[in-house]
């Protein structure tokens, strides 16, 4: 099966030359990586465009910034792999766990895979206590809603089968495309998978994005797409 690895960027020209290295080494040799840069003001895109000439390689350059759900659903719209995997373009998850992430769809047992942080897998930063309890408040808020039991639904390492992502219709241009994702992927019954992972989390000032805003915005967005379509 082929892997369509989706990696948004935004000003990390400090990891992006690392990751590509990384993902392009992943282990898995049937697969093709689409670049999405969300108009860097940094070096990244210069950076990222030293990979043009290699033809496992897409890109997609917004011509303003739109957000890590736009990035990702441009990603999709291009993609023809059979599986994607949602890769971050810092150094928190290590593409060569992607093996072990898409395996359960590998083996046929899942549609839907999430490397979670807290399944007790490899080495974690401990880092951000009150991230870890708002990630707990709003992973138990969504399985409450989908009936899953889910550890990790703001995990940025998802693997979906091609096909049933573009069976839903995804809107959210922010933040808010984690819990999106799973709630409309869980009401079309998908099979859910976690498998534990390894996280190298980075502090803000190594360039770190997410906020507490954005928490509870997810907690919005829980709401909505567990009431309406």
């Amino acid at each position: 099966m082929k892997l369509s690895v989706i990696i948004p960027c935004y000003n990390e020209e400090k990891t992006i030359d690392v990751i590509l290295d990384k993902v392009i080494k992943n282990n898995y040799t049937d697969k093709e990586i689409i670049v999405i840069d969300d108009y860097s003001t940094d070096n990244s895109r210069k950076i990222i465009e030293k990979y043009k000439e290699n033809k496992i390689f897409k890109f997609i350059f917004n011509q303003k910034n739109r957000g890590k759900g736009f990035c990702i659903r441009g990603g999709i719209k291009i993609a023809d792999g059979d599986i994607i995997i949602i890769q971050d373009a810092d150094l928190e998850y290590d593409p060569s766990e992607h093996i072990r992430v898409i395996q359960p769809i590998l083996d046929g047992k899942a549609d839907v895979v999430y490397g979670s942080r807290f399944r007790g897998y490899g080495v974690s930063r401990t880092i951000y206590f009150w991230h870890r309890i708002g990630n707990f408040l709003i992973t138990n808020l969504c399985n409450i809603f989908t009936n899953l039991n889910l550890t990790d639904v703001e995990t940025c390492f998802k693997a979906i089968k091609l096909e049933k992502i573009k069976n839903i219709q995804l809107k959210e241009n922010g933040f808010g495309i984690e819990p999106e994702i799973t709630i409309k992927l869980a009401k079309n019954k998908c099979r859910f998978y976690e498998v534990g992972i390894s996280y190298y989390g980075r502090e803000y000032s190594e360039g770190k994005k997410i906020t507490w805003i954005d928490g509870i915005k997810a907690i919005f967005y829980i709401f909505r797409y567990s009431f309406f379509k």
